[in-house]
């Protein structure tokens, strides 16, 4: 069998013995007629492979397609993980059979206002039934929903989309008609306060004390912090090395000179491979091991509503955004590649000309603080 290539060239591939030696048996000797069917199937299953489509016939669905996605992401990316979830979730049961080919934009936005109708998926054991969590359907909890929406249609347009760009789906046109919830993802990112952030780090155990004041001078992720090793810091330059972030790429962290001093008191006569920070016991922090930590230092420094270990993300570069550093600077120093997102959780926070103009400028009235409302007296 010769078939067609591109770019000028042919490829020529054997597939079986002619019947002028030996009757036909349709397997190894084929007649004229029986090479002429193996021939044809053959070139079905050396164009699907050339195309990246599955070697058996049948359309490429989204099953397909997101299995190629999720294998690249494994990969290339730390996110894998809450992709997999999502799609194993979300979109494989609802559309993971239909032909990508025959996708259509009406299957997609049924399907996505769908997961908003639906209630919240609880954790649950494995191998039991799914449970869920009941909302008092306010606003905040519509806006929730729609949120986890837009995040889940977000893989499946990236899987759709990497997909399409190899060719193996001929047009773009049905998922890129969808749009997203608008005001969904608002940014609703809290921070601590000076004075919470010292009770917490003053009522968290001594161990996990460290991991506090870590994340707290960083701003680095409980991963990133855990990973680190005592070789990571570098007094000279006064940086941490995080070597591995949540996008892959490894980045340079600057410190200030509390930073500074803390790591260098954290490092001084250590083995460069020893863990940064680690368990009274010696071991490495490992994933969701902070979360009974963080509950028992919240309680104790009494933050309610407690805060999550990520939090003190948020409050590193709140504090830092509202002391004037540049957003650009704070989002290099997280491990983001550009403002985008530093704006949109924290760009509020920020000095701008606009807040600076309205509290020099407004008029003034005398009105003073006003201590209790006790009545409203109206005449007719």
């Amino acid at each position: 069998m010769r078939w067609y290539v591109g770019s000028q060239n042919y490829r020529v591939e054997t597939i079986g013995a002619a019947d002028d030696r030996i009757d036909p048996d349709g397997a190894a000797v084929l007649s004229f007629a029986q090479a002429q069917t193996k021939a044809r199937e053959l070139y079905v299953l050396r164009k699907r492979e050339q195309a990246g489509l599955p070697p058996r016939s049948g359309p490429f669905t989204v099953k397909s397609c997101i299995d190629e996605y999720l294998a690249w992401m494994d990969a290339n990316r730390k996110s894998a993980a809450d992709a997999r979830y999502r799609a194993n979730a979300l979109i494989l049961p609802v559309l993971g059979e239909k032909d990508c080919s025959r996708l259509a934009t009406s299957d997609i936005q049924k399907w996505l206002d769908q997961i908003t109708l639906a209630a919240p998926r609880a954790r649950t054991k494995k191998g039991e039934k799914q449970k869920f969590r009941t909302t008092n359907g306010d606003i905040d909890a519509k806006r929730r929903r729609r949120s986890t929406a837009n995040r889940t249609l977000t893989v499946l347009k990236a899987a759709l989309n990497r997909a399409w760009r190899a060719g193996k789906i001929a047009a773009d046109d049905a998922w890129r008609r969808v749009e997203p919830f608008a005001e969904a993802d608002a940014a609703r990112a809290r921070y601590l306060t000076i004075e919470e952030a010292k009770r917490l780090i003053n009522s968290s155990d001594q161990d996990f004390r460290l991991l506090v004041q870590a994340a707290l001078v960083t701003g680095a992720r409980y991963g990133e912090i855990a990973a680190l090793n005592a070789g990571d810091f570098n007094p000279d330059s006064e940086t941490l090395h995080v070597r591995n972030s949540k996008s892959g790429r490894g980045r340079h962290i600057v410190l200030a000179g509390e930073g500074t001093r803390f790591f260098a008191a954290l490092t001084a006569g250590r083995e460069p491979t020893a863990p940064m920070v680690k368990k009274s016991s010696g071991d490495r922090w490992l994933q969701s091991h902070q979360a009974r930590p963080m509950a028992a230092a919240c309680k104790r420094a009494r933050i309610k509503p407690a805060a999550s270990f990520h939090c003190l993300r948020h409050t590193y570069a709140s504090h830092a955004i509202m002391n004037g550093a540049p957003l650009l600077v704070v989002a290099k120093n997280l491990g983001h590649t550009d403002t985008r997102m530093v704006e949109k959780h924290y760009g509020h926070l920020a000095p701008s000309f606009i807040a600076d103009a309205i509290r020099e400028t407004a008029p003034r009235f005398g009105i003073k603080g006003v201590k209790k409302l006790t009545s409203i007296r109206t005449t007719g």
